[in-house]
């Protein structure tokens, strides 16, 4: 990641110490790297009446001085995520990573480079966000998705086929199926029983690597894609596109986009993340113990997943509003005895 060159040292060094030391992503610290890099220049320009009038994207943040840091308070990163509100229309979503960035950031400063006796970004609250309840489709659009995508022609229709099957029925991320290489689907043999199954090694959230176990969909439509994926001798990995090389987050998402457009469920504002929250929400429908989906989803807190118990809850009230009777008022008794 090329973030050295516009970075003052103290923020390079802090962005090889996550990658380094903590582990984080690739995709996590190039997200640190965004944030800090508007905070950086919004404290430039605050402090210099003669960027005023600068275009934001014009201002460099590699002579942002030690100086200008230290005398950063809770005050001016308030007044920080204030700006990104108003200004640049920040939901409290985008607004709690840069907050998370900023906190990591000057706590960093404060223990490894001594900066502060205590971070100025110490007391800094996340803003709360909206628990919306997840986005899925139903049972019967998810067939219609499949069902669109049945139609095979070429290896393409394969693979888009075996993608949507695995992010339907997985509840894999976007970036873990990407990421899929051929050797990393297994299959083994329960000692005990002696029954075959198979699964997939994927690199989830903070570089973590975990287990998707596949049911027998996914293993079909596993099994009709290898068998017309392209022989390539340098590109490992599972998912290739037309011009044989690991294929693109954005064309994966362009290929929901065509799908969902072909079957009549574009305009539902559907998904590849939505397919995901598909997955989850009717595993948990039919049964599946919601710490169980914990670790299907590959998710840390217990508290991310609790949001699909919360669906079936809602449903069972529309259930209710949906009885033929609902409507039905009282008579009405006054003047009678």
């Amino acid at each position: 990641m090329d973030y050295k060159e516009d970075s003052p040292k103290y923020l390079s060094d802090f962005l090889d110490y996550m990658v380094v030391i903590k582990n984080r992503s690739g995709l996590t610290v190039k997200n640190y790297y965004s944030d800090l890099r508007l905070f950086l220049r919004y404290i430039k320009q605050k402090n210099d009446p003669s960027l005023k009038d600068v275009d934001f994207s014009e201002i460099k943040i590699n002579d942002v001085s030690e100086e200008l840091i230290k005398s950063v308070t809770l005050s001016d990163i308030l007044e920080f995520l204030h700006y990104t509100m108003d200004e640049r229309s920040n939901h409290q979503t985008a607004r709690a990573r840069k907050a998370v960035a900023i906190r990591r950031f000057f706590k960093y400063l404060t223990d490894n480079k001594q900066w502060f006796d205590v971070s100025p970004a110490d007391k800094l609250e996340l803003p709360s966000p909206k628990h919306a309840l997840p986005k899925f489709l139903t049972i019967e659009q998810a067939n219609a998705l499949l069902q669109e995508c049945s139609d095979i022609k070429d290896w393409t229709d394969s693979r888009d086929y075996c993608i949507i099957t695995f992010f339907l029925n997985c509840g894999m991320r976007l970036s873990e199926l990407v990421g899929i290489s051929v050797n990393d689907y297994i299959t083994s043999k329960d000692p005990k029983t002696g029954e075959k199954y198979s699964f997939i090694k994927v690199i989830g959230k903070g570089s973590k690597e975990r287990i998707i176990y596949l049911n027998d969909a996914c293993i079909s439509a596993y099994e009709a894609y290898v068998k017309v994926r392209p022989e390539t001798k340098t590109e490992k990995a599972l998912f290739i596109s037309k011009r044989l090389k690991r294929i693109s987050n954005r064309r994966v998402e362009q290929i929901i986009e065509e799908k969902l457009m072909k079957s009549g469920l574009s305009g539902y504002g559907f998904s590849v993340h939505k397919l995901r929250h598909t997955a989850a929400t009717l595993m948990y429908q039919n049964g599946v113990d919601v710490r169980v989906l914990k670790e299907v989803l590959g998710h840390e807190n217990l508290d991310t997943t609790q949001i699909y118990t919360h669906v079936s809850d809602n449903q069972i009230k529309q259930a209710m509003n949906n009885n033929p009777l609902s409507g039905i008022s009282a008579p009405n008794n006054e003047g009678k005895n």
